[in-house]
């Protein structure tokens, strides 16, 4: 299911089993191509595409609130080769990244729980963003009853794990445990408070990335978009390609992502949820707030 989010166009697609739009809806065959959305209003395309669904739904609806239209149509075979060099963005629809994010975005949740919650919410994201991904090995092992075939992950090929501190560790606190080779590496960037641009106080990258390494960036909130542009260029200056980054991410906006489009071809960036808007202090509306200040309480 395509759908616009300000001036984004992007690809929504659910389980059959979600109750969305049915009266104007018709599932799609699985085996068919891919919903991609004809983009009018944000060059480069960005496309949202949700991971593995059953079965995807086209769709046209008009949501009540104004900024967001739902729409799409069956991608050409030449769409679909020209989509390999964008930008794309995967929103779980998993009903355990929704609660979390609500929990995330309640005022009244205290600190310790808002932590856990990031924690939580970065795992599912984590999870999903290195399905297919990860390089494997193959082999036979003894099993009690029998010889049997299997796959394990390779762990000459550890994951590069980069959290933005420092909302970023918390969002990354369960990386460890779901991926069974990584490597963590910090970076400390600040924003100004009145003119939004970044600056790097702490940078414990590598001096140059091994050939083909895969990278996950963890940065909670992508709202004005100036940390993680900052980020993944100093990522790519050591060798990093932008087919081999994933961002993960609590909470994004328009402008973030307008500008890692344009930036990065062929960057994935995998998100809780995608809000409408920043406001002119450059806080994601309705988001969370500072995710570092309710991670840790300071």
């Amino acid at each position: 299911m395509a759908c616009r989010v300000s001036n984004i166009n992007c690809l929504r697609a659910y389980p059959p089993s979600t109750p969305r739009f049915s009266p104007q809806c018709h599932h799609q065959n699985p085996n068919s191509p891919p919903l991609l959305l004809n983009n009018h209003s944000f060059p480069p395309p960005l496309t949202l595409k949700p991971h593995l669904p059953k079965q995807m739904m086209s769709c046209s609806v008009t949501l009540r609130r104004s900024f967001v239209t739902v729409k799409s149509h069956m991608a050409t075979a030449e769409e679909m080769s020209i989509s390999e060099d964008r930008m794309l963005v995967f929103v779980p629809p998993h009903p355990l990244i929704k609660h979390w994010v609500s929990v995330l975005r309640n005022e009244q949740t205290p600190s310790p729980i808002f932590r856990n919650a990031m924690a939580e919410l970065g795992r599912i994201l984590m999870y999903e963003a290195s399905r297919d991904w990860l390089p494997m090995v193959t082999g036979e092992i003894q099993s009690p009853m029998g010889v049997a075939s299997v796959e394990f992950i390779d762990p000459r090929e550890p994951v590069a794990i980069i959290p933005i501190l420092r909302a970023g560790l918390a969002l990354a606190e369960h990386a460890s445990s779901i991926l069974p080779a990584t490597k963590t590496y910090h970076l400390g960037i600040s924003r100004d408070d009145e003119t939004l641009q970044p600056t790097i106080y702490l940078n414990k990258l590598p001096d140059t990335f091994p050939e083909g390494s895969r990278v996950l960036v963890v940065d909670p909130m992508l709202a004005t978009g100036g940390t993680i542009v900052a980020s993944l260029e100093l990522i790519k200056e050591r060798g990093v390609e932008n087919q081999q980054i994933k961002v993960i991410s609590a909470v994004a906006a328009p402008p973030a992502l307008q500008k890692l489009s344009e930036k990065f071809p062929g960057l994935h960036v995998y998100t809780g949820i995608i809000d409408p808007t920043v406001n002119d202090k450059g806080f994601i509306v309705p988001g969370l707030g500072d995710a570092g200040d309710r991670s840790f309480g300071t």
